[in-house]
């Protein structure tokens, strides 16, 4: 069986300037860290981001935001990074909230190929803007549409070499459902074993679906340059 496994300038040659990306993660933690820090350093710009947060200026997603690599984000909140906020305020990051639970069915619509869900939740709110809305049995929904991505940037505990993923305790979090939803899955992930070292019953994501394994290296990320002059601000005040 052919071998997914590919070096890291192979999976740069995928990314372009523009395209909707999926971030697997949850909230900066269990993120594909060393491709990110690869766009970082080819200069990926004007990024259609879709991830559960915002992450933090250190970590995932949030290091292409504080670089002003991101043109737009649909996530749940963005909270727990500062440059984020900042950009949005200054009509710098275009964000689109979307209340979690939605989020997640919506990506799941766009993997399943379905033309959309419909909820209760953000009836009555800022969330209904624009949404076509539906009466079932006396009670309103909102038609939410589903949510697909060029590439999705997942992050696994193991593969093989085949491309079966195999994701550790809360490590699938988003991940896990977000390879289903975009037209191409790239794993990073910090183990890999030979095809049939993982059990039937402990693959996560099955081969078929995934197109590119990335084998972590341990490659220390650099900080931000907003968290850099927080560290430096900090030390000089002790």
């Amino acid at each position: 069986m052919k071998s997914k496994v590919v070096t890291m300038d192979e999976v740069l040659d995928k990314f372009q300037d523009g395209q909707t990306i999926m971030f697997g993660d949850w909230h900066g933690e269990l993120t594909a860290e060393e491709i990110i820090s690869g766009m970082l350093d080819k200069g990926i710009k004007d990024i259609h981001a879709i991830a559960v947060s915002g992450g933090m200026p250190d970590q995932g997603l949030g290091r292409l935001i504080c670089e002003h690599r991101v043109k737009s984000l649909a996530t749940t909140h963005i909270g727990l990074n500062p440059a984020a906020r900042d950009q949005m305020f200054a009509g710098e990051l275009e964000v689109e909230f979307v209340p979690q639970g939605t989020f997640a069915e919506r990506i799941r619509c766009g993997g399943a190929g379905l033309g959309g869900c419909l909820t209760p939740t953000g009836i009555g709110t800022d969330i209904e803007k624009g949404k076509q809305k539906l009466t079932i049995n006396g009670r309103e929904y909102l038609l939410e549409l589903p949510m697909r991505a060029d590439i999705a940037l997942i992050k696994a505990w193991r593969a093989d070499t085949a491309g079966n993923i195999q994701f550790r305790l809360t490590g699938r979090a988003t991940n896990s459902y977000m390879a289903f939803a975009a037209d191409f899955v790239i794993a990073e992930v910090e183990e890999l074993v030979q095809t049939g070292e993982i059990g039937p019953d402990e693959v996560d994501i099955a081969a078929p679906v995934i197109d590119m394994v990335y084998v972590r290296i341990g490659e220390k990320k650099p900080l931000c340059p907003m968290w850099q002059r927080a560290k430096a601000k900090a030390e000089g005040g002790r």
